[in-house]
């Protein structure tokens, strides 16, 4: 509405949540109660009922037209803009497949090949079709560019995500899906349909707390919404050209869904990130909780590992030979049917979580047992209970898998069913958000929890992680599962870790306890490690925390503390990978340290040059200052009593007497037109007088202004009062000599400057000529890091290596002439010590080391291949 008022947009439409959508219009009449809105409710977009609705859209003159998401998805779009961004979609897969076909043989994917003509020929029916559309079409029908909408405000644009885009990079992991959803292509003809009729790349607000929160892609697509002229002008026209440009493949250590360690590619690193954070900070205005200053508690993340109970002990070894043969009968179920068989990885994964969240997910027979996750999470949760008894303090339970349903077992009802027999609290204060089956009820649930009559509420992410504001007594939370996306983790954190949190402010020390419950070799580490992958890019992202030109999407999260790979090497009992996860994190604190330091020297540096400058400027302007001062000390007349006196003497003015000669000033102030130049205008004291005519500009207008100097012999301009001339004509005579009586202070100013300035060169000069301390202490790090990962490379797993490879020489210990000394195992710190040089320059060692050559990297620029320790 006030972009209208301003001439900035004439019909506005702002697309919301169904659940919040009446409170944004009930929120704009109330601010703006004489606009003319339209906001459709649910029986004016029946079928027949949408026609009608459309050519109101079009017919009239709206300050905003307001719609839920489902509702903007049944307006018609032009068949006009599906035809050229279905033809460039299209050029774009024929570009990639003729890549491919150039590279076959070589190294191209068939399934690639295969998926990319499928693509094609879908693309080529699409314009077949809608090329029939536009032909065949009649007047009555109304799509989105006639209804003359040119600004869209879109509320959880998080929802519009995921947008189609086209890749050769089919075997990278975490790329979601490129097929897109029909929600998000549609938002895709409106945007692009006001860009074109605006030609720039304006007319759409996205509004979200979460614009990437899985994927790398949403960054691309983001980019492709909302920046396509900057995109063009860049040369991408596609997602692997923005990857060309932004990113770059590696392959790294990950969990299979069976707890082995496995190699896998993925988009880890990010360079140009300066580049890319700008482009990103251009149509970006982000702000957190704390920039804003919002009270909230802080979360303090407890992670509760639990051994996993017998029964999953042996279930875990069923399902690692499942995923190994297939043979379904292990996990006591049917044979695989073929196409089953080809989302093995899938029923292995669906398997691995309920196993780890309770046996009996997967059947009944396995029964209860005292160790498993629900008798952890009860006894936790009544611990909380009681400890906040006096506050009446609440906690949310979470979990997106085994919820909650009546009159069926999930795993929901049996921690209740701990806690009201095991633990004695009231049923009552115990309760399901899926219990709350109108607006009325969940209203009344959150109310009773804010009360303290509710004390515990259970619930999925999609139910309880959002549109819920029952924060005011909440002391914990517990995820009894991982959810797979980074914001999904945030949303539910959010029910307790926000304002009005008046119990954890006064009686928690402002702190709200966040449970993470993970049984150890379960998927959960699995889920973790996708995590840290996910969210470490988003933070540096949006904390905008990128000083260096490359980023690692894989390395520690420094912002959030104890960080999702720590989680992974500790759920997996795997002590080198413990080992792996603290050393980078030392690593990484130091390399931050030495950023700093470097940074700090090169301001040093910088600082140090200028002051240097400076005083010697200062100096040079202080001896001309002081020579000024000595000529007119040696020149100035004074009267009887000691005053100085004023002869000013101006071009074509015979008197002496300062009123006329201040008039003539006064004139020349308002009449005189130097075009920026010096002019001169008289003398006083044989020191030149001067008078300049300076342009600025004010409300549009152009002003002109003149300024008086008095010029001294080396040249430096005196003024008074900012050069300007007083109003009364004697004042306005004595402007010179007030000029030149400044010069004492004038000196006196450069000194005091030059004597702060010299005080602190010494200390610059010290950090100048410093080092970094802690060098030493990196480069050790690193090179016992890069031992590390050779012995984890000895767990690895790989298809195309001969399984005599994997058989490694037990390792000797050798003294520093590389001669064998004993049979006892080395240590990783031994090897190190013992073959430094050879880690570091990533020669193999054909010696008595029990050092055996891997099959040679076909990577050429591996600075380690052909050696594994």
């Amino acid at each position: 509405y006030e972009m209208k008022r301003l001439g900035l947009a004439n019909k506005p439409m702002i697309l919301g949540l169904k659940a919040n959508v009446h409170e944004i219009a009930h929120t704009f009449r109330t601010a703006y109660p004489n606009a003319k809105i339209l906001y459709p409710g649910k029986e004016d977009f029946t079928p027949s009922k949408r026609v009608k609705i459309f050519n109101d859209i079009k017919n009239n003159i709206w300050d905003a037209v307001i719609l839920t998401h489902d509702q903007f998805g049944k307006l018609p779009q032009s068949p006009e803009m599906q035809q050229k961004i279905f033809r460039a979609e299209l050029d774009s897969v024929e570009e990639n497949l003729r890549v491919i076909k150039q590279i076959e043989g070589k190294s191209a994917s068939k399934r690639m090949l295969r998926g990319l003509e499928v693509r094609k020929q879908n693309l080529e029916v699409k314009l077949s079709v809608l090329a029939d559309t536009i032909k065949n079409r009649t007047d009555d029908v109304v799509d989105f560019k006639m209804m003359g909408i040119d600004h869209l405000f879109v509320d959880e644009s998080h929802q519009f995500k995921n947008l189609t885009f086209t890749t050769r990079h089919d075997r990278v992991a975490g790329l979601g899906n490129p097929e897109g959803s029909q929600r998000a292509l549609n938002m895709l003809f409106a945007v692009r349909t006001i860009q074109e009729r605006t030609g720039k790349d304006l007319g759409a607000t996205f509004l979200s707390g979460t614009t990437i929160s899985n994927s790398l892609t949403e960054l691309y697509l983001l980019f492709k919404y909302l920046r396509p002229k900057e995109l063009e002008n860049q040369g991408i026209n596609s997602f692997d050209a923005w990857a060309a440009i932004y990113a770059k493949k590696t392959t790294d250590y990950e969990f299979s869904v069976t707890n082995q360690i496995v190699q896998k590619e993925r988009f880890r690193y990010f360079i140009k990130v300066p580049e890319l954070a700008n482009f990103y900070a251009e149509i970006t205005d982000f702000r957190t909780a704390k920039d804003i200053g919002i009270d909230r508690p802080e979360k303090n993340e407890i992670l509760y590992n639990i051994p996993p109970t017998p029964q999953q002990e042996i279930f875990i070894q069923k399902l690692m030979e499942f995923a190994k043969t297939g043979d379904a009968t292990l996990l006591g179920r049917a044979p695989l049917t073929e196409k089953e068989d080809k989302a093995k990885m899938l029923i292995a994964t669906d398997y691995a979580r309920k196993m780890s969240l309770d046996m009996r997910m997967i059947n009944q027979a396995y029964g209860d047992h005292v160790d498993n996750k629900a008798s952890h999470c009860a006894a936790k949760i009544a611990e909380y209970y009681n400890k906040y008894e006096s506050n009446k303090g609440t906690q949310f339970v979470f979990s997106d898998l085994g919820t909650y349903k009546p009159n069926e077992w999930n795993p929901y009802s049996e921690i209740k069913r701990k806690l009201v027999e095991d633990h004695g609290i009231p049923a009552h204060e115990i309760r399901f958000i899926q219990e709350a089956k109108t607006d009325n009820a969940r209203k009344a649930m959150i109310e009773g929890m804010n009360e303290g009559r509710i004390r515990v509420l259970f619930g999925s992410t999609s139910m309880l992680g959002t549109g819920v504001n029952a924060q005011q007594r909440a002391v914990a939370i517990h995820h009894l599962d991982t959810p797979w996306r980074p914001s999904d983790l945030q949303q539910r954190d959010g029910r307790a870790i926000r304002k009005g949190n008046e119990i954890a402010k006064l009686y928690a020390d402002n702190k709200v306890d966040v449970v993470i419950y993970a049984v150890e070799k379960s998927l959960d580490s699995y889920k973790f490690n996708l995590l840290q992958n996910k969210q470490t890019f988003i933070n540096q992202l949006k904390n905008n925390s990128l000083g260096s030109r490359t980023i690692d999407e894989g390395s520690m999260d420094e912002s959030a503390g104890m960080n999702f790979s720590e989680y992974v090497a500790i759920l997996s009992g795997n002590t080198d990978l413990l080992e792996k996860a603290k050393l980078e994190k030392k690593i990484n604190a130091l390399e931050s340290e030495k950023k700093a330091f470097v940074k700090s020297k090169s301001s040093a540096t910088f600082k140090y040059e200028d002051s240097t400058r400076t005083i010697e400027g200062n100096t040079q302007m202080i001896n001309r200052m002081t020579k000024d001062w000595d000529t007119f000390s040696s020149r100035v007349q004074t009267d009887k009593e000691g005053n100085k006196l004023n002869p000013v003497k101006l071009h074509g003015i015979n008197s002496s007497d300062l009123k006329i000669i201040g008039e003539k000033l006064n004139h020349l102030s308002d009449n005189a037109r130097t075009n920026n130049e010096y002019f001169t205008i008289g003398t006083l004291y044989d020191f030149k007088l001067l008078v300049k005519t300076e342009e600025s500009q004010k409300e549009g207008s152009i002003f002109k202004d003149n300024r008086f100097f008095i010029e001294g012999e080396g040249g430096i301009k005196y003024n008074y009062n900012n050069g300007h001339i007083a109003t009364d004509p004697k004042l306005a005579a004595m402007n010179f000599l007030n000029a030149l009586e400044r010069i004492p202070k004038l000196i006196e100013k450069y000194q005091t400057d030059n004597e702060k300035l010299s005080k602190d060169l010494p200390i610059l000069k010290e950090v100048i000529d410093s080092s970094f301390r802690k060098e030493s202490q990196l480069k050790e790090l690193k090179t016992e890091l890069v031992a590390l990962d050779r012995q984890i490379q000895l767990t690895l797993t790989t298809k195309d290596e001969p399984k005599e490879v994997q058989k490694v020489t037990p390792v000797q210990s050798v003294d520093s002439a590389n001669n064998v000394r004993s049979g006892k195992p080395m240590s990783i710190k031994e090897i190190i010590d013992a073959n430094r040089d050879r880690i570091l320059l990533g020669r193999p060692d054909n010696g008595n080391m029990g050092i055996s050559e891997n099959k040679k990297n076909k990577d050429e620029n591996s600075e380690y291949r052909g050696m594994r320790l």
